[in-house]
């Protein structure tokens, strides 16, 4: 199955685009050096720069800007108006205001990675030099500034730890926003999916076969 491409989406040379994947009205999407993998879609308006690698299955909602140095791994979600950032100290002109900085990547640009499965809320802002872990969530409306672990749910600005949450999207656990989760063994009540919690981290019990 060949992909779907809008008439109205500009899909730049050195693209590649992987079969069954959906590319909606006025999508722009940068070359060379991107890729994005097969069953996407990619909802209408989103700019996807150059250098981008988006996975396999992935959702990309209406007004999503991905910029060069981002990494989306499969079955992802990114809804709808979420900004991905990659310079943290980003300036114009140089210093003495005489020139135009490039918007090639250079030491300033750092990258960010979304791990397979996880999902980023409408609205959200992603920081650069971090990671959103596997299956992880980040909260509608979040500012995310540092790296996200495994099946944590993170909210708020700045985007902080407030629960943990099943492959299904279904909150196991919820605690106070910033605190650490009570290491045990838990079951998602919507699909009976366990987890180990042990300090630093969330392990799969009884992960899909």
């Amino acid at each position: 199955m060949s992909a779907r491409i809008h008439p109205t989406a500009r899909i730049e040379d050195g693209v590649e685009i992987g079969p069954g994947t959906a590319i909606w009205d006025h999508v722009h999407v940068r070359g060379p050096g991107t890729r994005i993998g097969a069953q996407c879609i990619i909802g209408e308006k989103t700019y996807i720069a150059y250098g981008v690698s988006i996975g396999n299955r992935v959702k990309l909602n209406a007004f999503v800007y991905v910029c060069t140095a981002v990494t989306i791994e499969d079955g992802v979600m990114v809804a709808a108006g979420t900004i991905f950032t990659n310079d943290r100290f980003p300036r114009a002109a140089t210093a003495d205001l005489r020139r135009l900085r490039p918007s090639s990547p250079d030491e300033h640009t750092r990258p960010t990675l979304v791990h397979a499965g996880a999902t980023i809320g409408a609205g959200s802002v992603i920081g650069c030099d971090l990671a959103v872990g596997r299956f992880a969530m980040v909260g509608m409306a979040s500012v995310v500034t540092r790296s996200v672990p495994d099946f944590h749910l993170v909210v708020g600005h700045p985007a902080r730890p407030a629960g943990l949450v099943c492959r299904c999207g279904e909150p196991f656990l919820r605690f106070a926003a910033g605190a650490d989760p009570a290491p045990g063994e838990y079951a998602c009540k919507a699909c009976n999916l366990r987890y180990a919690v042990e300090p630093g981290r969330v392990r799969d019990l009884t992960p899909p076969a």
